[in-house]
């Protein structure tokens, strides 16, 4: 969306994708540490196992591993800023460093702390707001040095789609989960998780087409649509699974998405 109006220097993307994974990565593996401490992931884990529970890696080593992308994050991070606005001491830059240091912690805090967010059902808040809303308003921003609002749809659509990755997590891991956190699924039960996880299929979907509708011209912002298919395919899996068996369905949304973003990107700029 950025490069569609404004002329962006190609260091300033790298350096915005390289943030954006290590924030994932920290993401991660904090929570991988989170539930392995509060002992969610314990042998009744639905879900695959993962390297603390294989022995893989020891609780000190993966303590090391997360301060070295916490650092990772903020060297990565702080790069970014500079090579965009060229200087640190700006109030933009400020206001990106302070939204930077929000997107660390809530990547360490969904199970990680004395009070985790993602333990008292909160997960879903978060992740729309720092998986969806802040990447591509404030990608938009960092790249273009503007704040259009009108980017809070798509930003929105994404941030439903990351939430609907949760939601299915959650929906597999249901039984294991009772007995150590709140999550929406539980709270909702599995078949009203299920229309929950439509409305947000479905949302995605909506505000896509709206900002598409409203905000291009032409045919190739609608190249996203092509993966239409792959979310028909993923809602009915999620409909017709429980517990393990919704495995599946987690990578084939993250994928989906992904080819999504790209699509819908590379439409605005072909315009």
């Amino acid at each position: 969306m950025a490069c569609k109006g404004h002329q962006v220097s190609w260091y300033v993307i790298l350096l915005t994708i390289l943030t954006t994974i290590s924030l994932q990565i920290l993401s991660n593996m904090s929570n991988e540490l989170g539930d392995f401490l509060s002992g969610v992931d314990g042998e009744g884990r639905e879900g695959p196992q993962y390297s603390m529970n294989e022995g893989g890696l020891t609780e000190d080593e993966m303590r090391s591993c997360i301060r070295i992308m916490v650092l990772a994050c903020m060297i990565l991070g702080l790069g970014m800023i500079r090579a965009s606005f060229k200087t640190i001491l700006c109030i933009q830059s400020e206001c990106l460093v302070i939204l930077g240091a929000a997107a660390i912690w809530a990547a360490m805090h969904y199970t990680l702390g004395k009070k985790p967010y993602g333990y008292r059902g909160l997960g879903d808040v978060f992740v729309f707001i720092f998986f969806g809303l802040v990447p591509v308003v404030g990608g938009y921003f960092v790249c273009s040095h503007q704040i259009d609002f009108s980017t809070l749809i798509p930003g929105a659509a994404i941030g439903l789609f990351s939430v609907g990755v949760l939601n299915v997590n959650n929906i597999r891991d249901m039984k294991s989960d009772a007995a150590n956190r709140v999550t929406v699924p539980l709270k909702l039960g599995e078949h009203r998780a299920k229309i929950y996880h439509t409305i947000l299929i479905t949302g995605g979907w909506v505000l896509m087409l709206l900002y598409t509708v409203l905000f291009t011209a032409g045919w190739t912002p609608y190249l996203f649509i092509i993966t239409l298919p792959l979310y028909a395919k993923h809602l009915a899996g999620v409909w017709k699974r429980s517990g393990r068996e919704l495995d599946p369905m987690l990578p084939m949304l993250v994928i989906s998405t992904f080819i999504f973003a790209l699509l819908a990107g590379t439409g605005y700029i072909l315009q």
